[in-house]
């Protein structure tokens, strides 16, 4: 099986019809139990594309620093986040997509045009775009994209594990591993944890009950 990495050719169609400022937009961060939802819009300058982008999953953490600051240096970047209370009060799929908007309007020059990973564009978001299903895999812009999300998202969980140490975030991120759910139970969820999601609220409302 041919192993597929992610081209410039979805940017040179969007070129090829006059449009000049294109923006790959992706977000990180929709699964975990804890921390914010984190989105990332970078516009790559297409005679200096760093070497080796592709989904930030499939590279390993070493890598994925070593790109976050070669496409710092080389693109235009903006980087956004939604808060766990902001997914909390609206729910984490219009969380994310808020965060998506914040990081277009972030950027310093507006696009003509995105390339949106996933299926559904932002309602808040009304610049020419085009959603990309696995985009991260097939769009060298949403690589960069999903890279500098995740690098800014881990760096920022393991600030977090600092001061909430036993959650295992410095290496979970916040994900539901099994080190994590069991320092749920024996430590309690604390405010970075997102009372939404049915584990934590399960466990919140079992507290209620036993304390109540």
């Amino acid at each position: 099986m041919t192993k597929t990495v992610p081209d410039y050719s979805f940017e040179e169609a969007a070129r090829a019809r006059g449009l000049s400022c294109i923006a790959g937009v992706d977000e990180v961060g929709r699964g975990p139990l804890a921390g914010p939802v984190t989105a990332a819009a970078v516009v790559l300058d297409p005679t200096r594309i760093p070497e080796g982008l592709n989904d930030s999953k499939k590279l390993s953490a070493k890598r994925r620093e070593a790109l976050f600051d070669e496409i710092l240096e080389l693109a235009e970047v903006s980087i956004a986040h939604a808060s766990v209370e902001e997914i909390d009060e609206l729910n984490i799929l219009r969380a994310s997509h808020l965060a998506m908007e914040r990081a277009v309007a972030g950027l310093f020059t507006s696009p003509d045009h995105l390339l949106i990973d996933g299926n559904m564009v932002p309602r808040g978001i009304t610049l020419s775009n085009e959603t990309i299903i696995k985009g991260d895999a097939k769009s060298v812009s949403i690589a960069a994209a999903s890279i500098m999300a995740k690098t800014t998202r881990d760096r920022l969980m393991v600030d977090l594990a600092q001061q909430f140490p036993g959650y295992g975030w410095e290496s979970n991120a916040g994900y539901p591993s099994k080190s994590h759910k069991q320092a749920l139970e024996n430590l309690g969820v604390t405010p970075h944890h997102r009372r939404s999601f049915k584990p934590i609220h399960n466990i919140l409302y079992q507290q209620k009950n036993v304390t109540g």
